[in-house]
């Protein structure tokens, strides 16, 4: 397990996992709204943002968070890990709701990202396992190869994985 690919919701807790599991193999850490996004929440061009992927998924050891469908055949196909957190609505806006009362609505000192909250994110977050989730599992099976795959769907499950692979981490 040196290469992951976190794929989620808003508020399922992608950045919190990704951080653990990038401390536990020693690898960087990548949040792509960071990377995707500069202060004024414009878009980097996709060309751009695709070779950007194609970079950090080049070296060899690597955690990323972040949807962005249209570039996850990118990660998929270097991972060796993806972990898929596809968690209820009620669930990811919870998470979305405290992540918002932890850092004040403002910039996310995790991330550098700023906490941004619209109807229009609230209805995607309470929309993904429709719209988004059948996408996502196309394209895990699709491109993600020999990777390990991990579907984890309730907070509990998440905490179990995240046990499961420090037990079998070698020190």
């Amino acid at each position: 397990m040196k290469r992951i690919a976190f794929i989620g919701c808003g508020g399922s807790g992608k950045t919190y996992l990704s951080k653990q599991l990038g401390s536990l193999i020693d690898a960087p850490v990548t949040h792509l709204d960071a990377v995707y996004y500069d202060d004024g929440w414009n878009a980097l061009p996709k060309e751009k943002f695709a070779a950007i992927q194609e970079e950090l998924t080049a070296a060899p050891a690597w955690v990323i968070e972040g949807n962005y469908a249209g570039t996850l055949p990118i990660r998929l196909r270097r991972a060796d890990t993806v972990i898929f957190l596809d968690l209820p609505a009620r669930t990811c806006l919870w998470g979305i709701a405290q992540r918002r009362l932890r850092y004040g609505g403002g910039q996310n000192d995790t991330t550098g990202v700023y906490d941004r909250i619209t109807w229009s994110f609230i209805r995607y977050v309470w929309g993904y396992r429709k719209s988004m989730g059948p996408r996502v599992r196309d394209l895990i099976g699709e491109h993600a190869g020999g990777a390990t795959v991990h579907v984890v769907t309730s907070r509990r499950q998440a905490r179990a994985l995240l046990t499961r692979l420090r037990d079998t981490q070698p020190a």
